[in-house]
Formats: structure tokens, C-alpha cells, sequence
């Protein structure tokens, strides 16, 4: 019986928390994406959920860059254009306890042009990542304006 009502009051808060994450602003087409926010730390969750908002506003605000696949990569909720405009947009907590990051392929020179333009703003991790705590406030017009870099970094390598 205890295990029973337990069970039930689990599969409820369960299922409570995944309903809140898939009323947000742009829902989960998948659910195994849904899995992993889900199991996120409440303080690091909310903070990626930011970063994944932002990621989706900004590719439709962005011209040429059309609709956004999400699915996992190295178990990572990722964000590739569907157009192949762009990079591939991954969003994670570190090991570090209190961080997160926002990814990029460590084979273009994205991490690199943010570092030239935004020394002071950001934290960077060797080619591949703009490091985050919990804490911190995070620049978002220069955070966006990466993004947007990153999700039309094919067009622009064409256009050169």
C-alpha cells in the first residue's frame, strides 16, 4: 500500500513537472528532450530553458534560417537549422557544479569570433564553449547575436 501511494504521488509530480516543461513557449516535440530538462537540477533547468527559448526566438527572427530540428547529441538537448544554415547550437550543465554552457562545433571559428567581440562579457571554454554559472547575469542582446553567428554560419561562410 505505501509503495503503492508512493508510486502514485511520484508518477504525479512526474508528470506535473514534464506537463510545466511542454506548456512552455515553445513545447517538446520530443520526449525524450523533455526527459533530460526534466532531470536537471531546478536552478541549472530553468537556466537552460532560458538558453532554448532564446535559441528558438532568435532563429525565427533571424532571416534565412527557417525551422529547428531539437533532438540529443552526446545527450545533450542540440538545435541544427533544417535549412543547413547554420552550426549546431548545444546546451548542457558542465561537470562544474552551479555551471551550464551553451556549445559549438569546435571545428569552426564561432568561439573564436565571440571571444574577439565579447572578451569581458563572456567565459570561454578553449574553442567550443560560452561558460555560464547559475549566478550570473546573462548579457542577452550579445548572447543572441552569437547565436545568430552560429545559426547562419554556412550562409555566411557562402557568402565569403
Amino acid at each position: 500500500m505505501f509503495f503503492s501511494a508512493f508510486f502514485e504521488a511520484s508518477a504525479l509530480s512526474f508528470f506535473k513537472e514534464f506537463e510545466s516543461l511542454v506548456n512552455s513557449k515553445q513545447s517538446f516535440e520530443n520526449s525524450g528532450i523533455a526527459i533530460v530538462f526534466e532531470n536537471y537540477p531546478e536552478q541549472i533547468k530553468s537556466k537552460l530553458m532560458f538558453l532554448r527559448e532564446l535559441i528558438f526566438e532568435t532563429a525565427t527572427e533571424t532571416e534565412g534560417v527557417g525551422e529547428l530540428e531539437e533532438t540529443l547529441k552526446w545527450g545533450q538537448p542540440s538545435y541544427l537549422t533544417k535549412s543547413k544554415s547554420g552550426s549546431t547550437i548545444r546546451i548542457d550543465a558542465t561537470k562544474t557544479p552551479g555551471q551550464y554552457a551553451m556549445y559549438f562545433h569546435c571545428q569552426t571559428n564561432l568561439v573564436e569570433i565571440f571571444r574577439e567581440m565579447f572578451p569581458q562579457q563572456f567565459r570561454f571554454e578553449r574553442k567550443r564553449a560560452i561558460i555560464f554559472e547559475e549566478t550570473d547575469k546573462v548579457p542577452v542582446n550579445e548572447l543572441r547575436h552569437c547565436i545568430r553567428l552560429a545559426l547562419t554560419y554556412h550562409l555566411n561562410k557562402k557568402q565569403k
